[in-house]
C-alpha cells in the first residue's frame, strides 16, 4: 500500500514515525511518501521540503509566512493528487494539514483522509469538529475522552494510545550516572527547564523562565538547572543559555535527554505535550506559557476549559500549576516551583495524577504505533462514508 503522511513538527514527526514502524508490521512492502522530519526519515520518508518550514504557532508568527505557507500547501495538495495514495495521513499541524486535505480531496474526491491527533476541541473552537469533518473521514485520537467528539461531528475514530505512554524512561542507575557526569549530587535539587520546540516560544518564554529560575535559586542556592531541546531550536537555546546566570547545562541527544528527566527533582516547562514526557518519570511541575499579544487576544476569548495541561485534563484533576498569558511572571511560577520543593504534599499529590494519566493514556498495552496503523488499515478498508 502506499501512503501520503504529512508532519509539521517534531511531536508530530515522532507519532508519524512509529505509525509507519506499526503500518511496515502489518504490510511489509507499504511505501511512504510526504512530508516529515528525522523520526520518519528513518522510517523510509523522504520529505518533500523541510519540515522546519511548518513548525510554526500563532496568528502574529503565521502573517510573514503566510504566501509561502500557501504556495506549499498548493504544491502538497497537488503532490497528494498525482500520488493517489491509499490514504492521505494528516499527522497534527492542522492549520496546514486540513488546507492540504481539502485542496487535495477537491483534485480528487475518492481520497482516503485520515488525521492522526484529534483538534482540541474540547478545549477552544468546537466548530473545528464540524468543518474537519469535511475533508477527513477517520481520526486516530490520542487522549480518551476524545472520540465520542469526533463522532458526534460525523467523523469515525479510534483511541489509539498516547505515545509517551510506551515509551522508555531511563533506569535509576541512568539517572544517577547523568548526574555524575554532570558533577550533580545525588541531593542537590535538580529543574528541568523546557521552553518549548519552536523558535518563537523559546524566544518568548526563555527569558521569563530564566528569570523565574534565578528567583528560585535565591531561596535555594544549590540548585542546578538542565535545558533539554531538539534540533530546530537548538543553536537558539545554546545561544540564550550561555547569557543565562543559572549557568543551565543544555542537552540533546534522547538518551541524554531520558537520563536527565529521569534524575530530575521538577520542572518549569512550556504548556503541550511535554508535560507527558514529564508524568512518565514522575517530575513534578510549573507550566508557563503566553503567545503573541494579538494570539494571545483571540486565544483568550476563544478557550473553553480552565486548564490546558493534560495531565490535568486526563486525571481530571487540577493538580499542575498553570501560569499563562499574562500570568506567565517570573515571580508567581518561581513560588510554585518553591512550594514544590519545600512541600512534600503537593508533590505526592501531582505524582499520584501523573500515575494515573499515565495509566489512561495506555501504559502497559499494544504500542500506540501498531495500534494506530490497525485503525488505519480498519479505516482503508472500511466502505467510504456519505458525503
Amino acid at each position: 500500500m502506499k501512503f501520503f503522511l504529512i508532519a509539521g513538527e517534531p511531536s508530530g514527526d515522532n507519532l508519524g514515525g512509529a505509525l509507519m514502524a506499526g503500518l511496515k508490521q502489518l504490510d511489509p512492502d507499504a511505501a511512504f511518501i510526504g512530508v516529515g522530519g528525522p523520526a520518519m526519515a528513518a522510517e523510509g520518508l523522504e520529505s518533500r521540503f523541510p519540515m522546519d518550514e511548518l513548525s510554526l504557532m500563532g496568528i502574529w508568527e503565521v502573517l510573514p509566512k503566510y504566501r509561502a505557507l500557501k504556495a506549499r500547501i498548493r504544491e502538497t495538495a497537488q503532490a497528494v493528487a498525482e500520488a493517489r495514495p491509499d490514504a492521505l495521513i494528516t499527522i497534527d499541524s492542522p492549520d496546514f494539514c486540513l488546507r492540504v486535505a481539502r485542496e487535495a480531496r477537491a483534485l480528487n474526491p475518492e481520497l482516503r483522509t485520515i488525521h492522526y491527533v484529534a483538534p482540541s476541541v474540547w478545549a477552544w473552537r468546537p466548530g473545528r469538529a464540524q468543518k474537519m469533518a469535511q475533508v477527513v473521514d477517520h481520526v486516530l485520537a490520542i487522549l480518551p475522552f476524545e472520540p465520542p467528539l469526533m463522532r458526534a461531528a460525523g467523523m469515525s475514530c479510534d483511541f489509539v494510545g498516547h505515545p509517551i505512554a510506551a515509551e522508555p524512561v531511563a533506569s535509576a542507575e541512568e539517572a544517577a550516572g547523568f548526574r555524575t557526569a554532570h558533577g550533580i549530587a545525588p541531593e542537590t535539587p535538580l529543574v528541568l527547564c523546557l521552553p518549548g520546540s519552536r523558535r518563537s516560544e523559546v524566544a518568548r518564554l526563555g527569558p521569563r523562565f530564566d528569570e523565574a529560575l534565578i528567583r528560585l535559586r535565591d531561596r535555594v542556592p544549590e540548585i542546578r538547572v538542565v535545558i533539554p531541546t531538539v534540533r530546530g531550536v537548538s543553536g537558539l537555546v545554546h545561544d540564550m543559555a550561555r547569557r543565562w546566570p543559572t549557568a543551565p547545562i543544555v542537552v540533546e541527544g534522547a538518551e541524554e535527554k531520558r537520563a536527565a528527566f529521569a534524575a530530575a527533582d521538577l520542572a518549569l516547562a512550556a504548556s503541550g505535550t511535554v508535560s507527558l514526557d514529564l508524568a512518565a518519570n514522575d517530575v513534578p511541575m510549573v507550566i508557563g506559557y503566553d503567545v503573541a499579544p494579538l494570539s494571545r487576544l483571540i486565544i483568550g476569548l476563544l478557550l473553553k476549559t480552565d486548564t490546558v495541561t493534560l495531565v490535568n485534563l486526563v486525571s481530571e484533576t487540577r493538580v499542575v500549576p498553570e501560569f499563562l498569558g499574562r500570568a506567565c511572571q517570573p515571580g508567581p511560577m518561581s513560588q510554585a516551583l518553591y512550594r514544590l520543593v519545600e512541600d512534600g504534599e503537593e508533590r505526592a499529590r501531582q505524582i499520584a495524577a501523573m500515575e494515573l494519566t499515565m495509566r489512561r493514556l495506555g501504559r502497559g498495552g499494544e504500542a500506540p504505533g501498531l495500534r494506530a496503523a490497525r485503525s488505519v488499515m480498519g479505516a482503508i478498508s472500511a466502505a467510504p462514508r456519505p458525503r
